[in-house]
């Protein structure tokens, strides 16, 4: 069995990580380059940088915090927020990035995840999905979270992986920032339909929060942030927590 990954997120706004829940509410939560370098120490397995307000903003992502973000670390790097085209892409890699995050742009233009791939690999592309429930349905939202595109998650997941995508980032958005725990029916079922490693966010807040997802979802990884940023839950701890429960940990 594949080991499974815990992944510290940075949201980035104004160059300050941040974090908010239902992706309202932002609040600062520190400096992401002392956090990068904190998590490495951890013994984090990936780090994942979103710039939260680029795509809203109509700007491209902040290329020199990348820079001295990945000048510090040395696990993978995946940078997402305003990146959309094969350009965007290319300049975030040669920042530093082992992998870019697309969202907004590839929900305009699904092509871009192919276009993206083939230059430089498949497991270079990490297509997130904030997903949000409503009446009982799981619909995709975009641009930050602050827009519904109608598309039907599990269909949408399956579509992304069709077209070239190395892994999903799956975002519960009625569970973000809750701490209180993972949207694991739908988190399994999106991992079942698609044959890529699914990255499941929003709603950590406990060690038995990471279990339930490892034990009850095909999910490949466990992504948090507030509760890593805030020493809610140290990544040490809930490797080794983690391990006693005969869970398979890098």
């Amino acid at each position: 069995m594949l080991k499974k990954r815990i992944i510290p997120c940075l949201d980035i706004r104004d160059g300050r990580t941040v974090k908010g829940i239902n992706f309202e509410g932002i609040r600062d939560a520190g400096d992401p380059i002392e956090l990068a370098k904190r998590y490495v120490e951890e013994g984090a397995d990936e780090l994942v940088f979103l710039d939260i307000t680029a795509t809203n903003d109509k700007r491209k992502t902040m290329c020199s915090l990348v820079e001295k973000i990945a000048a510090e670390i040395n696990i993978p790097f995946t940078v997402g927020g305003g990146i959309s085209s094969l350009e965007d892409a290319r300049a975030v890699i040669q920042a530093g990035a082992d992998k870019v995050s697309i969202n907004s742009a590839a929900i305009r233009r699904p092509e871009l995840i192919r276009e993206i791939a083939d230059p430089f690999g498949k497991q270079c592309v990490v297509v997130a999905v904030d997903i949000k429930e409503i009446d009982g349905d799981w619909y995709v939202f975009s641009n930050g979270g602050r827009q519904s595109t109608g598309l039907n998650a599990i269909e949408w997941c399956r579509k992304v992986a069709t077209f070239g995508a190395g892994e999903l980032l799956l975002t519960s958005m009625n569970s973000d920032g809750t701490k209180a725990g993972f949207s694991l029916e739908i988190t399994d079922r999106i991992a079942r339909e698609v044959t890529i490693p699914v990255i499941a966010s929003g709603g950590a807040g406990s060690t038995q929060d990471f279990a339930q997802l490892f034990t009850q979802t095909k999910a490949s990884a466990g992504l948090a942030a507030s509760i890593f940023h805030y020493r809610e839950v140290a990544i040490p701890q809930l490797k080794t927590e983690l391990k006693q429960l005969n869970i398979p940990i890098r």
